[in-house]
């Protein structure tokens, strides 16, 4: 497979993604016990965009396990050096020396884009692929914000009990019992931004060769992977929209930051909304699920050139 076998995309895009975590944690921190994500001025959480990303490769993953050029370069247990020198293998299989780029650019281009064309997490968010054996650079088309909470969340430490012991030592000390922790917010729902870059895709020189059909295919991860995803850790966690918004040219036309305006969450109390952080909102009860929330999109006086398309 070569990087022209299927040409770039061609138009920009945004995309507002909405998911919930209920009884779950979403991402713990390993800097702080593992605690959910937190924005310590705020207290609304976080869930880091490499999170999200980790979720989406595991998807395509399953979704296309034997399609060609839809292997995943940052999976599990993978050594990336090896997966360089197999790119260095077709392109210049008498070199020895992998540490530098051949002088041939174009050579040196055909390596990168070897890579680019068999895994599609490069051709989606690009690599850095110069660690000992070398095979380039790519900046990715697709990049994705932190997500946040809609509002403030509480994480929760719950104390558990395991039965058995780790050793016969434990099992004598402790009568069998060991007591754990684990951290869940009991209900949050959090707001991902992302962006798809038309240049960084089909550029005929840097772009990553980021196909239609490779939106597509992100589009579907972005709904439905979290049904993939299921561990006692996370509880349960869902995709509750999608919003893309799709430009008619490669350069866009209009700022994203207006667009994404247009989505707004609303809090649903007593059978009104109001915008989270209201004070009409003091009394309320926490929200603990979707229910509580309207998600709503303002289509009027949309600019030329924009189409919404909701998943």
């Amino acid at each position: 497979m070569t990087m022209n076998d299927a040409a770039g995309v061609t138009r920009r895009h945004e995309f507002v993604l909405y998911f919930d975590v209920a009884n779950g944690n979403p991402n713990g921190d390993p800097d702080a016990g593992n605690l959910p994500r937190l924005d310590p001025e705020t207290n609304q959480g976080l869930v880091s965009d490499v999170a999200l990303k980790r979720k989406i490769r595991n998807y395509v993953a399953l979704a296309r396990p034997e399609a060609p050029g839809h292997e995943i370069y940052m999976r599990d247990g993978a050594t990336l050096n090896n997966q360089h020198k197999r790119a260095w293998a077709v392109v210049l299989p008498e070199a020895e020396d992998f540490k530098k780029l051949p002088k041939d650019e174009a050579k040196a281009r055909e390596l990168t884009r070897w890579m680019c064309a068999n895994f599609w997490d490069i051709r989606t968010f690009g690599a850095v692929m110069t660690t000992g054996v070398n095979a380039g650079q790519v900046r990715g088309p697709v990049q994705i914000a932190f997500a946040r909470s809609v509002e403030p969340i509480l994480p929760l430490e719950i104390s558990i009990t395991r039965l058995a012991a780790t050793t016969e030592a434990d099992a004598e000390a402790k009568g069998g019992r060991t007591m754990g922790r684990k951290h869940i917010v009991p209900y949050g729902l959090y707001c991902a931004h992302g962006f798809v870059s038309a240049p960084l895709a089909s550029h005929p020189v840097k772009g990553t060769g980021f196909s239609d059909a490779d939106l597509d295919l992100l589009f579907e991860a972005l709904t439905n992977m979290f049904d993939h995803d299921r561990s006692a850790a996370r509880g349960e966690m869902a995709t509750r929209r999608l919003v893309v918004f799709r430009h008619a040219s490669a350069l866009g036309n209009a700022r994203a930051q207006d667009l994404f305006a247009r989505v707004k969450a609303w809090r649903r109390f007593k059978g009104e909304r109001h915008k989270p952080g209201d004070d009409r909102l003091d009394n309320a009860p926490p929200a603990r699920s979707f229910d509580d929330y309207e998600i709503t999109i303002d289509r009027d006086g949309l600019p030329d050139g924009i189409e919404i398309i909701e998943h």
